[in-house]
């Protein structure tokens, strides 16, 4: 079986978009939430300052249940005046969830994910390329913001985000748009070399080199095991912030690190014991390589108490070294652009 390290167009498309620019349809569920008291709905709704982001601004943030475990993880759009888009891989049980917690509020949603397709645009050239085909330039556009754009007559909405650690933006269009948006990303971006992605790199090796996650990672964790106290507003209420009250006060009992292993034939599943001095400190949640940083890197979910940074350890039956979650360009400097 050949080696992933090996794989030739996994790697030709994990390269294009850390090097060039590549685009791929990365459409995901999409709730619109509407009405005067959407925002505050919202911001009981998530541990993240749903409410005070302005018109435009987007915020990565998860959802809780009472005992501050999360059961989601999403983004938010502040699109207009009381109305905001959820964007989120589980939008069954988020409407669920909404349902049970709607009280008197006047707020409204409705999927649209009918009606909206999203394409990823990423890599160093991918403001260059937009900028060849969109009415607006986005040279302006700040990280994790969406705005108004048009391609010719057709409306077109541009977020400055993306899951592959680089430059990168999202096209949000009526599906009906679909091929004419593939049609100007492979003219604007020819000269660039982009590509359409078509491998799993857009779930494994350029999310998982950056130390962003998937609810596989998460499941039966808490954002601060997770790293995320950046995310969660505490002056306000929210589904679990007592639990979560708590666990501040008296300390994270795991955390999601990192991992790497140099045997290239190593092959780890999802739920291998990690062993630290022949004793069990936790489970791995993810597993791949990382062409960038050309090592097979993983998660796991350790106990803080016999595991940390540096440690080294066995995971089935392989030599591992414990490591931060974030692999590459930690400083956001290729995000930044």
């Amino acid at each position: 079986m050949e080696l992933r390290k090996n794989n030739t167009a996994v790697r030709t498309e994990h390269e294009a978009i850390r090097n060039r620019v590549g685009y791929y349809d990365f459409t995901h569920k999409l709730l619109e939430v509407t009405g005067p008291d959407a925002a505050v709905f919202l911001d009981g709704i998530y541990d993240g300052a749903i409410a005070k982001a302005k018109i435009g601004q987007a915020k990565y943030t998860t959802m809780l249940n009472e005992d501050g475990i999360i059961i989601d993880d999403v983004i938010v759009f502040h699109i207009a005046e009381n109305t905001f888009w959820i964007s989120t891989l589980y939008i069954e049980e988020l409407i669920a969830w909404l349902d049970a917690h709607k009280k008197a509020e006047d707020v409204i949603w409705k999927e649209i994910t009918g009606i909206t397709t999203m394409y990823a645009v990423q890599g160093p050239a991918s403001r260059q390329v937009l900028n060849t085909f969109l009415e607006k330039p986005v040279d302006s556009l700040k990280y994790f913001w969406i705005e108004d754009n048009a391609i010719g007559d057709v409306p077109v909405k541009i977020a400055r985000s993306g899951y592959t650690g680089e430059l990168g933006y999202e096209i949000y269009v009526h599906p009906d748009h679909a091929a004419l948006v593939e049609e100007k990303l492979e003219a604007g971006g020819k000269e660039h070399g982009i590509m359409k992605i078509t491998t799993d790199v857009i779930i494994t090796s350029l999310p998982r080199e950056k130390g962003f996650v998937l609810m596989s990672d998460l499941a039966g964790t808490n954002p601060l095991e997770d790293g995320f106290d950046w995310t969660i507003d505490w002056n306000k209420e929210f589904i679990g912030k007592a639990a979560l009250e708590k666990v501040r006060a008296e300390g994270i009992r795991r955390a999601l690190l990192g991992f790497t292993v140099d045997d290239d034939e190593a092959v780890i599943e999802p739920g291998a014991k990690v062993l630290i001095n022949g004793t069990e400190a936790g489970v791995v949640t993810m597993f791949t390589y990382g062409y960038t940083v050309e090592k097979n890197i993983g998660y796991a979910l350790l106990d803080v108490c016999r595991a940390a940074v540096g440690d080294k350890a066995e995971i089935s039956g392989y030599q591992a070294e414990i490591t931060d979650r974030i692999f590459y360009d930690p400083e956001n400097r290729r995000i930044r652009g």
